[in-house]
């Protein structure tokens, strides 16, 4: 009995210390992969404040446009409408879970695109849509840099890219 006892400690300690080795081990992987973020590092557009109501048409004709997309044909959002990009990134696609829903636009995936800007310009990205994301007509494996004039198709939605 004495011995059946004593084993059955040394059995539970075993475990207890196994236990921790894994609990550090884990909580080492976290402190890890916390430390080492592998998204490039991103520095934000400034935006500056939006002129007053009444401001000069001089002062604004010399402001600097920000990027944005312009919706240069598309069944469900409003052709000639801006999309003005700041430094967050969105989603696109049908799902009401994306930033900016085409739902009814039968050819888009649920998340089809996420639009990236970046210090080093305007990225697009495809979240492996069923029928692709196509730039200039030219279809997309990978992030791409966007130039001023890009079209970019997202379904039967095309977006030109203006800086």
């Amino acid at each position: 009995m004495i011995l059946a006892s004593t084993a059955l400690q040394e059995a539970l300690l075993a475990l207890k210390i196994a236990f921790l080795v894994l609990l550090y081990l884990f909580i080492w992987r976290i402190v890890r992969t916390v430390g080492r973020d592998p998204r490039p590092s991103q520095e934000s557009f400034v935006l500056r404040p939006a002129p007053p109501a009444g401001g000069e048409p001089a002062a604004q004709a010399q402001t600097p446009s920000r990027p944005r997309l312009v919706v240069a044909g598309s069944q469900v959002l409003q052709v000639g409408s801006e999309l003005e990009l700041d430094s967050t990134s969105f989603t696109m696609g049908r799902s009401d879970e994306n930033d900016i829903s085409i739902d009814g636009d039968e050819f888009a995936s649920a998340r089809h695109l996420r639009i990236e800007p970046r210090r080093d310009g305007v990225w697009v990205h495809d979240l492996g849509s069923t029928n692709g994301t196509f730039v200039n007509g030219e279809r997309i494996d990978g992030p791409r840099r966007l130039a001023n004039g890009d079209v970019v198709s997202v379904g039967a939605t095309d977006l030109r890219f203006d800086e």
